[in-house]
């Protein structure tokens, strides 16, 4: 029996890209087991944000080779991409691929130990889906991204923006339904800039939308983080009539200071970021709506990082994820000056990660002796099965196994000490 482990770092669109790799193996005969009980070939899918990400990875790699010594170590994904001379050089690696070549069964079984070419040649759009959890699937619609913003490797790691046609979009949401998945979730690189197909833009993000709105019944559909500039409100307005879109955003901040916002490359400012969360509100008083945040980017003084602070304090939004600025090679952001010690984005990070605690707390509770439907996930802790409402919030229920991929209505009844809400079916 030949066997095959996976093991993913990074984003969700990276998770579905895993799945849709792994039923390549499965359809050639590859049985799946842990990579740490000595499979064949071990494949791991990389992500390269930050430094850390790389450092993940190495050190992985060392614990793979120590567990699973008789296994081929495979690298793909955007640190491959990025850096597939040093990956080879790392001991215990067999074998590095490029974005070109990932989705390639025969790359694997190539005798080459690096299949890599230029990142402008990856110019074709691959579909990927993740069908693993049966109660949530990530469907990768979009690829790549023609922005440059100037602390990002992603363009240099993934190449320009590209789509799925709609046709394929509407036939891989038929599938994964008729597979059984209860949720899906639209995923991209930059998602907003949806409508590139075959090098020319041949459609846009709203008309997408509409289509499946349109077409589609009876299951939840959430979108991935979009840029604030292409959340439209016509976009927006969609979603807050629609049956099948849930009433979660996730927009990337990265900074509440329009100078950082500038130096960042971003394409907004903190007013165009204010406006989309009212609206939102405005449309959807219940909506969750999550940000992206870097702290410590070049010439983020005291005061720089004070505005960020109360500008997100002030902000309507439901909770944050945090990262600290970090130096990527062949980014315009080392080349900037006033760098930022490292102790001191640390610290900043623990300041924006507890009041992401807070924002998050004080949304649970608004919603609190609510009605919401309920999608409960194959994940128990203690004595309680776990789910999230239809807008995003982390609920709990004494553990019934038959519960599993099911939605119900539930009464939001207190929020808990681990940052959940304690539910009752009705």
């Amino acid at each position: 029996m030949k066997t095959v482990g996976f093991h993913t770092f990074g984003c969700k669109l990276n998770f579905s890209e895993t799945s849709s790799i792994s039923r390549e193996f499965s359809d050639n005969g590859y049985k799946k087991k842990s990579i740490y009980d000595n499979p064949n070939k071990v494949i791991i899918n990389t992500c390269s944000v930050t430094e850390n990400a790389d450092k993940k990875c190495q050190d992985l790699i060392r614990k793979i080779k120590r567990k699973s010594p008789d296994s081929e170590i495979t690298v793909v994904g955007c640190f491959a991409q990025l850096k597939p001379k040093e990956i080879i050089n790392i001991e215990g690696v067999d074998k590095v691929i490029g974005a070109k070549n990932k989705f390639k069964f025969e790359s694997y079984l190539s005798d080459s130990s690096v299949i890599h070419s230029k990142i402008n040649e990856s110019k074709k759009f691959k579909s990927s889906f993740s069908i693993d959890d049966r109660t949530r699937s990530f469907l990768k619609i979009q690829d790549g991204c023609n922005y440059g913003c100037s602390f990002c490797t992603i363009p240099l790691a993934r190449g320009r923006s590209r789509s799925a046609a709609p046709e394929e979009v509407l036939s891989n949401i038929k599938e994964l339904i008729r597979k059984g998945s209860k949720e899906i979730v639209l995923s991209g690189i930059n998602i907003g800039d949806y409508g590139i197909i075959e090098g020319k833009r041949s459609n846009d993000f709203y008309t997408l939308l509409q289509v499946i709105d349109d077409q589609i019944k009876d299951i939840r559909i959430r979108i991935s983080s979009i840029e604030p500039n292409l959340l439209s409100n016509e976009i927006i307005e969609l979603i807050s009539k629609s049956k099948i879109f849930v009433h979660h955003f996730h927009i990337p901040l990265q900074s509440g200071s329009n100078k950082i916002l500038n130096g960042m490359s971003r394409r907004y400012t903190s007013e165009l970021y204010e406006d989309r969360v009212k609206y939102i509100k405005y449309l959807m008083p219940n909506a969750c709506i999550g940000g992206d945040v870097i702290v410590g980017f070049p010439g983020e003084d005291n005061s720089e990082f004070d505005k960020t602070l109360k500008f997100i304090k002030d902000l309507d939004i439901s909770y944050l994820h945090v990262f600290p600025y970090s130096e990527r090679e062949n980014t315009r952001a080392l080349s900037l000056n006033e760098s930022v010690p490292i102790e001191i984005r640390n610290k900043r990070s623990k300041v924006l990660r507890l009041l992401s605690d807070k924002k998050k707390r004080y949304f649970y509770e608004s919603n609190i002796k609510n009605v919401r439907n309920v999608l409960f996930e194959n994940k128990v802790k203690g004595d309680f099965i776990y789910g999230f409402t239809d807008n995003y919030v982390k609920t709990k229920i004494k553990f019934n196994r038959n519960l599993v991929g099911k939605q119900c209505n539930v009464l939001l009844k207190k929020v808990d000490n681990d940052l959940s809400v304690i539910g009752e079916i009705i």
